[in-house]
């Protein structure tokens, strides 16, 4: 908590219930926290697994493409944002078809490129799953 508390971010904590893997999406706020419960996964912009058990830090930017893995046991996260808005408006699901531009997510030109060939290729390895 205290790491929390001095980010200057607003905590909540978050319980997920067994789930299946969520589609490649984004949230437009950072978002920091640690899981305190449970064992999950998330995949990254390149589709790499990134597995979380208890004490690991989770940090997803804003924009970053990402996918929440399947959930088999409860899990119990902290997590915060920058921003005090509503939950569910802050960890709503965003389109990747609706991936912002580069001037709006305010990157450096040769990084977005890769970013974005990143994110290509994670929905195409996302998509070629069985």
């Amino acid at each position: 908590m205290e790491a929390i508390k001095s980010s200057g971010f607003w905590p909540t904590t978050y319980i997920s219930t067994p789930s299946p893997e969520l589609p490649l999406h984004w949230h437009d706020d950072d978002v920091e926290g640690y899981l305190l419960k449970g064992e999950t996964y998330v995949l990254n912009e390149k589709g790499e697994r990134v597995d979380l058990g208890p004490g690991d830090k989770l940090v997803i930017p804003a924009g970053a493409l990402h996918a929440e893995g399947k959930v088999t046991d409860e899990i119990v996260y902290v997590v915060s944002t920058k921003s005090c808005e509503p939950f569910n408006y802050i960890f709503r699901m965003l389109d990747p078809d609706t991936y912002p531009t580069v001037q709006q997510l305010e990157l450096d030109p040769v990084f977005a490129g890769e970013l974005m060939a990143a994110m290509q290729a994670a929905q195409e390895s996302i998509a070629a799953r069985p």
